[in-house]
């Protein structure tokens, strides 16, 4: 639901994502390696990425890439540390949190299912990465706790506001409701993305949603 103002976890483990560089040159660099390497994993995909078509992206050596990455796992952690970001922090409207909680919870998933559009084709390859890579199930699996933890506390502020059905557990509603809109997500934007390509689906996918979390938490209907 709201977005939280704390940082994230990292979506990988130190052994994966390295801390950014320090001079302005080394980060401009950091920056145009990480861009080159979502577009080249977008476009071929995880396992067909190559290190010589990123570097070639990027306008630098295979040398200069070593200077900041280990390789091909550590320079998708750092797309997809960069992908989590947008989709813990989606730059929804702000809405008043006096507001009608059902507006909220609206503009909430509006923003999510808007920032899992712009990542979907990231959210396919890590899905089937983690199939097979136990180091990015861990970092799937973090990313998910992540967005149900926020969730969670925003249902325990709106049960204590009186707004929500105060005999639900907030982590398990949370871990129910943010694995529906997850898997929506998904299924939505990287099984079907045809159809999510249709403004009026997206629509209907966020009613849909919003009218399910409003449901299940009970919360007040407006007029």
């Amino acid at each position: 639901m709201n977005p939280s103002d704390e940082p994230p976890p990292s979506l990988a483990r130190e052994s994966l994502l390295r801390e950014p560089p320090i001079t302005s040159r080394g980060k401009r660099t950091w920056e145009a390696l990480i861009a080159a390497a979502r577009k080249v994993f977008e476009r071929d995909g995880y396992l067909d990425a190559r290190l010589t078509d990123i570097t070639k992206e990027a306008s630098c050596s295979t040398g200069t890439f070593y200077t900041y990455f280990a390789g091909k796992e550590e320079i998708f952690a750092a797309v997809m540390a960069r992908a989590q970001e947008d989709m813990m922090h989606p730059g929804m409207p702000h809405v008043d949190t006096r507001d009608d909680p059902v507006a909220i919870v609206e503009a909430s998933n509006r923003a999510y299912f808007a920032a899992y559009r712009r990542n979907a084709r990231l959210m396919g390859l890590l899905e089937q990465v983690s199939n097979v890579d136990p180091e990015f199930r861990r970092l799937r699996h973090s990313r998910g706790d992540a967005f149900i933890r926020r969730n969670a506390r925003s249902i325990a502020g709106l049960q204590e506001r009186g707004l929500a059905d105060a005999t639900l557990d907030p982590m398990l509603a949370s871990r129910a409701l943010s694995s529906m809109v997850s898997r929506l997500g998904f299924w939505h934007f990287v099984v079907e993305p045809d159809e999510a390509a249709d403004p009026a689906r997206f629509e209907e996918l966020v009613a849909t949603a919003t009218r399910l979390w409003v449901n299940a938490l009970r919360l007040p209907q407006r007029d």
